[in-house]
């Protein structure tokens, strides 16, 4: 049945509405949509230094890519519906391609290719110059309902006038002095080799709650496990990411978020790792990340 206090709009009028009223950090980072069919969101995100993963190359923070494409595969959620039932990230999983190149804009094609009664199932890709040459690709499940928030109707008035710019703060001699993203995110380092990610207005997804983007949360994993694992096995060189798989337990609230790495196999050549978040208790996780990372060789090795 059909809510008549929620009308279905022209589609049109939904794809302008889904793209005026979305998370808080996809709107302060730039991400646009561009093209909107039922089922399907082309966004774009410009090349910001704000992104940068690592200074010395100019490549965008993997984070950076994880929550594009968050946020634009919930907007093809959105498009598959009516723009007003509020969705939650239950899985998503990420494989690396190859890293983006500096000073381009990526994008995003999102496809939501099949909705049941309480979940929808995407798939997306990340490139810039050609969704044939990918940076990366994803999948991903989301509840519907997942909570009672109007996402037309209560969005709005939640996300205010007034948005947070997002920064990087100069830490020259701070753990993340050559990623600005990381300090975008406020990331430090905390006690028994966990790292926190506080709780700031910039990071939230749903406003109305208010809850921490899903892809935000994907990116705090990320760093824990890059900084975890280089620290672990005492390489300078940071490894490079292959593939991640983030699974959502419960929601981010507003409170600081803590995390840590562990290894669950080491090769030659790749490592195996496993992150958890948690916020007020290390037994109630609100996400984990199982993924893969490659080892960069030295130059004795090569």
């Amino acid at each position: 049945m059909t809510d008549t206090s929620n009308p279905t709009l022209p589609f049109d009028d939904l794809a302008r509405a889904i793209q005026a009223r979305r998370s808080i950090y996809g709107a302060i980072s730039g991400l646009r949509l561009d093209r909107a069919a039922p089922g399907e969101a082309w966004s774009r995100l410009a090349y910001r230094p704000e992104f940068v993963g690592d200074t010395e190359t100019g490549v965008l923070h993997g984070g950076v890519v994880t929550a594009m494409l968050d946020e634009s595969c919930g907007m093809a959620v959105q498009l598959a519906l009516d723009g007003t039932r509020a969705i939650a990230t239950l899985d998503l999983r990420i494989d690396y391609q190859k890293p983006a190149t500096p000073g381009l804009d990526i994008r995003a094609h999102a496809v939501c290719y099949r909705v049941t009664r309480l979940i929808a199932f995407v798939r997306a890709t990340a490139y810039q110059e050609s969704e044939d040459d990918p940076v990366a690709t994803a999948t991903a499940c989301f509840m519907i309902d997942a909570n009672r928030t109007n996402m037309l109707s209560d969005r709005l008035e939640a996300i205010g006038t007034s948005l947070p710019l997002l920064e990087a703060p100069d830490d020259p001699d701070g753990p993340f002095a050559g990623s600005p993203f990381a300090r975008c995110l406020g990331i430090r380092t905390g006690q028994d080799d966990t790292l926190v990610m506080p709780f700031s207005r910039q990071i939230i997804g749903n406003p109305i709650l208010p809850a921490i983007h899903g892809g935000i949360t994907g990116a705090f994993l990320e760093t824990t496990a890059v900084i975890g694992v280089t620290r672990e096995l005492g390489v300078e060189a940071r490894p490079k990411p292959i593939g991640l798989t983030i699974n959502y337990l419960r929601s981010g609230r507003a409170l600081d978020s803590h995390a840590r790495v562990s290894i669950v196999k080491q090769g030659r050549r790749v490592v195996a790792f496993e992150a958890q978040a948690w916020q007020d208790d290390p037994a109630k996780p609100i996400a984990s990340a199982f993924g893969h990372f490659m080892l960069r060789q030295t130059a004795s090795e090569e």
